[in-house]
């Protein structure tokens, strides 16, 4: 078993976040080409095997260059990969940001929330980062409802892939 980069590894009571590995990558790319997945993603297009390959390799580069980065997720009881979750600041994103994505079989769990928070937690009491955001669009509401659950609240529009996002800020717990 292979982990990508040095990654530490968070569990929560129902979720394990840990760097991907490469046999993450036939369910990575299935969840990455399901149109309802990516509709609110990037320029909302699916992604074709080698872009989600190129991608899981951006998330282990953003570690290593970043210091912090997108977890991959799976279900503790079995092991089953679900997504990903975590902090992800490329060079020119809008912020600094709490990403999270998952399969269509995952939602409706809690899962997205619960690992979110464990995500918000590391990113306060780790990197001591203040002013923590999601970069949502607007008719995301599965995204804005786990983003308000944590606390977060809209702050500003802001342009992405040449159309708008919205950031919703979480708390600063101090």
């Amino acid at each position: 078993m292979t982990v990508v980069g040095d990654v530490p590894t968070l569990t929560t009571d129902r979720l394990t976040m840990r760097g991907f590995r490469a046999s993450d990558f036939p369910a990575y790319a299935a969840m990455m080409a399901d149109a309802e997945v990516t509709r609110y993603l990037g320029d909302g297009q699916s992604l074709a095997a080698a872009d989600a390959w190129r991608q899981m390799a951006m998330f282990a580069g953003h570690w290593t260059l970043r210091g912090f980065g997108v977890w991959a997720v799976e279900e503790r009881a079995s092991g089953a990969f679900v997504g990903r979750i975590g902090c992800f600041e490329p060079e020119g994103w809008p912020a600094f940001e709490i990403a999270y994505t998952l399969a269509p079989a995952a939602w409706g769990h809690g899962y997205a929330s619960e690992g979110a928070r464990a995500a918000l937690r590391w990113a306060h009491e780790v990197l001591g980062r203040r002013g923590v955001t999601s970069v949502i669009r607007p008719g995301n509401r599965r995204s804005i409802r786990v983003a308000e659950g944590l606390g977060a609240r809209f702050e500003r529009a802001v342009p992405f892939f040449g159309d708008v996002a919205h950031l919703y800020v979480y708390p600063d717990p101090r």
